[in-house]
């Protein structure tokens, strides 16, 4: 397990293709998280369980650096992966 966090936390991102899949891939947001409704009411709420996931922070990272190659080097828009 420390191999892949190190292998997450060390890729380089150098094509905008890959940029893009990776941005595309790992969500913004966690979707799990929802609110359970029934009949229009608000009767559970499933909390956000990405955080128990090993490998979620160099998940994020890589999805910020795979934005940042993005925005900075490839001067593209983000907007719309975020």
């Amino acid at each position: 397990m420390k191999s892949l966090k190190q292998r997450l936390d060390t890729f380089e991102i150098a094509h905008p293709k890959v940029a893009k899949l990776i941005a595309k891939t790992i969500p913004a947001q966690c979707p799990f998280e929802r609110d359970i409704i029934l009949f229009g009411h608000k009767v559970g709420h499933i909390p956000p369980l990405c955080k128990l996931n090993p490998l979620y922070e160099q998940l994020v990272g890589l999805r910020f650096r795979a934005l940042c190659y993005l925005a900075d080097c490839c001067g593209e828009d983000i907007q719309a992966y975020c």
